[in-house]
């Protein structure tokens, strides 16, 4: 079974890449490929860009990567209550390719931030326009206070609870892949 995760976030030092990381680490026995958003840079989204260059050739392969998986994991970052600017434009640009840009593939969607919100605002979001764009939710999980919930010498959530809750979100995933088989 092959995963397929990622950081809805470019930034270098992203905490939402490094919980989806984690997350994916959490699938045994499954093969994982981490993507990285800054490997899909692609201009604006406008109807007018979309008129004068066409599909990016670049959402074209993150939807192939999406495809090629059996399951992905994302981990949404929340700038102002909202997806953050790359990933919003990636996705649109990859809607315009297909709607369903989560291939109706078992997903796992999480959010973090270093307060005590865990992202819940761009968690909801994305959950509520799940069903549009093909995802076959199993679980959503928002880890709070990340930096309290989070060892950075083993790059592991200690936080027993938040633990918890992951491990369950990627054995229901993992466990929905192998039924599938």
């Amino acid at each position: 079974m092959k995963i397929v995760a990622f950081g809805a976030s470019t930034s270098s030092t992203s905490i939402n890449k490094s919980l989806a990381a984690f997350a994916a680490s959490l699938a045994k026995g499954a093969e994982v490929e981490i993507l990285d958003l800054n490997d899909f840079e692609i201009p604006l989204f406008s109807e007018d860009a979309e008129m004068k260059l066409g599909q990016p050739q670049a959402a074209q392969e993150f939807l192939n990567k999406i495809k090629s998986a059996d399951g992905v994991i994302v981990s949404f970052a929340e700038h102002n209550g909202s997806y953050t600017a790359a990933y919003k434009n990636l996705f649109d640009w990859a809607s315009r390719i297909d709607q369903k840009v989560y291939q109706d593939k078992p997903t796992v969607f999480l959010a973090t931030s270093p307060g005590a919100g865990g992202a819940g605002s761009v968690l909801a979001a994305a959950k509520a326009s799940a069903p549009f764009f093909g995802v076959d939710l199993k679980a959503a999980v928002s880890v709070k206070s990340f930096y309290q919930a989070f060892d950075a010498e083993t790059q592991s959530i200690t936080d027993p609870v938040a633990r918890a809750e992951l491990e369950s979100a990627v054995h229901h995933l993992t466990d929905t892949l192998r039924v599938a088989q």
